[in-house]
């Protein structure tokens, strides 16, 4: 418990933190930690258990319209298209919780990777920016990924299936009901649902099945996600990329490595200011390179730094307040080695 403020020498150098009057020494500050880590965790789980409440909800409602679209009692095939839109109407929802589970997800990895992990791995000291990054997230809550990247995602990892059944089963019931059909013709024609004709039923099944997948694959290249383990688009380039390692003879890792950034300035003064940001506020060195722009035949600088990748937000952040003209190119590495990643192998 902390301890009312006594002589200035009563706790010595292991004083961290005063509030009128009471002083708190590391190791309380330590189960304070501890007991937030576990608060913000139980968010976590509580928002990923909504998760799968919508999405239970979404399998029970196709499970229910198809065994009534196909009973013998059904005589309309509209129910299936019916059912497609109440299963969007869940992926929308679903999307909405995905953004508050974030939310608390980037919480918990803020202090896994950069407070229990620092307890764990030289030099033993978080990073500079993480205890600013966590109390910036808790004075001003905002969305850490957009919606379109959790509609995206959500739908790569479960709804796309679901909106997969639904077409192959709507295309089998117009096949088959009232009989089947015989040529093209008799499909559009059994496609029909009272005066609307069968061309527009099919025309609007079609543009609405590819919209809704063209969405869910554009946006897997956005990752501002914290709270999953493998995001699905690095999950797809190591399936080629491993692939080409078992026909090469090389190995392959799966976990999510550094990332090295190019940052592209419009002048020297703004990339001196980006790179004294950087070192003060992320702990991260940087490297300058003078280049020249071939087109504007103009003198750039260019920063290199290596980041973990936690620290892509906030470092495109910091570059696009203070130069929003620069160019930001960020990959992935093999690995880093040297201070603040990895040491250096004897």
């Amino acid at each position: 418990m902390a301890e009312p403020v006594g002589p200035p020498d009563n706790r010595g150098p292991d004083q961290i933190w005063s509030f009128r009057g009471y002083r708190l020494a590391p190791g309380e500050f330590n189960n304070a930690m501890i007991h937030f880590y576990r608060g913000e965790m139980t968010r976590s789980n509580v928002w990923r258990s909504r998760l799968d409440a919508t999405t239970n909800w979404a399998v029970v409602a196709t499970g229910a319209a198809l065994s009534f679209a196909f009973s013998e009692a059904s005589h309309s095939h509209f129910m299936i298209p019916i059912n497609t839109l109440l299963i969007t109407l869940f992926l929308y929802i679903e999307a909405r919780r995905y953004r508050y589970y974030e939310l608390w997800a980037y919480r918990v990895r803020l202090m896994e990777t950069d407070f229990f992990a620092a307890m764990l791995a030289p030099p033993f000291s978080p990073s500079d920016t993480w205890a600013t990054r966590l109390v910036d997230n808790l004075l001003h809550p905002t969305y850490t990924i957009s919606y379109w990247e959790a509609f995206g995602r959500r739908f790569r990892r479960n709804y796309q299936f679901i909106f997969a059944l639904l077409a192959i089963a709507w295309f089998t019931k117009i096949m088959i009901h009232p009989t089947p059909a015989m040529s093209v013709q008799q499909f559009i024609d059994h496609a029909a649902v009272g005066a609307i004709p069968g061309r527009v039923i099919i025309a609007m099944g079609m543009v609405f099945n590819t919209a809704i997948f063209v969405v869910g694959w554009l946006t897997t290249g956005l990752r501002q996600s914290q709270g999953e383990i493998l995001p699905s688009s690095a999950l797809g380039a190591s399936l080629f990329q491993t692939a080409s390692d078992m026909i090469t003879g090389h190995s392959f890792s799966w976990s999510r490595h550094e990332q090295l950034a190019y940052i592209i300035t419009t002048s020297k003064a703004k990339a001196e200011v980006i790179s004294e940001r950087i070192l003060t506020t992320m702990s991260r060195g940087v490297t300058a390179v003078n280049g020249v722009g071939m087109y504007s035949k103009e003198e750039r600088v260019i920063l290199l730094v290596a980041i973990h990748p936690e620290q892509v937000v906030p470092l495109k952040k910091l570059v696009r307040d203070l130069d929003p003209k620069a160019f930001i190119i960020i990959h992935g590495t093999e690995e880093v080695i040297g201070h603040g990643f990895r040491k250096v192998p004897n």
